[in-house]
């Protein structure tokens, strides 16, 4: 089980590595040594169910995803599946909007269901012989609230904005194009309006 450090988050360290032969991700949560011990533990196992349980869940949607070989719950580690693609956040210009529609799909597949992702990166969506994988449910939670459905469409969307923003329009009107196509028209514009309140608070913020 030789693995190799690949990304230390504030959450979690990645790792790859072979388990059983095949090509995986561990994904091991940190202890934070400022929280009780205790409590850490606790919270730590309590991500690593959730986090598990998520991604079993959106397989059943239809969602493309990385199986779950295995949880340790001592570890707080889960041991799944290496999607060995290119992240859209690295892909061409051109591939990233034409793969925003596909995005926007996943999304309301995830929200019809009644999932947040929590981390709406371009970064979380992997191209593997042309499918799109979601990633990275670390943040994920079951809710039907519209109100979290539309933080995660915000995030996207300033994520769009900082780190593709020339062609920020392009995909963001595919993004919502896909997104409505599953969700429905009600829904879409119902969510978009919720966006543009918690931006408006967010720059009334800024001002005062």
């Amino acid at each position: 089980m030789l693995v190799k450090l690949i990304k230390k988050g504030a959450e979690a360290d990645i790792y790859t590595g072979v388990w059983k032969n095949y090509k995986s991700i561990f994904k091991i949560r940190k202890i934070k040594n400022y929280r009780n011990a205790s409590l850490d533990s606790k919270i730590r196992k309590q991500r690593t169910i959730k986090e598990s349980q998520i991604l079993s869940q959106v397989k059943s949607f239809g969602i493309p995803s990385p199986l779950v070989y295995f949880v340790d719950l001592e570890k707080t580690m889960i041991v799944m599946q290496e999607i060995p693609g290119k992240p859209v956040h690295d892909l061409s210009e051109l591939k990233i909007v034409q793969s925003s529609k596909e995005i926007g799909k996943l999304v309301g597949l995830l929200h019809k269901n009644g999932v947040m992702h929590g981390d709406l990166t371009t970064s979380n969506f992997i191209l593997f012989k042309n499918i799109i994988y979601m990633i990275d449910f670390g943040l994920s939670q079951n809710t039907i609230k519209p109100e979290d459905h539309a933080v995660d469409l915000r995030l996207i969307k300033e994520i769009l904005n900082s780190a593709h923003a020339k062609i920020m329009q392009s995909c963001w009107k595919n993004f919502l194009a896909g997104y409505k196509s599953v969700v429905g028209v009600t829904y879409q514009t119902k969510i978009v309006k919720l966006v543009s309140d918690i931006e408006s608070r967010g720059r009334y913020a800024e001002v005062v």
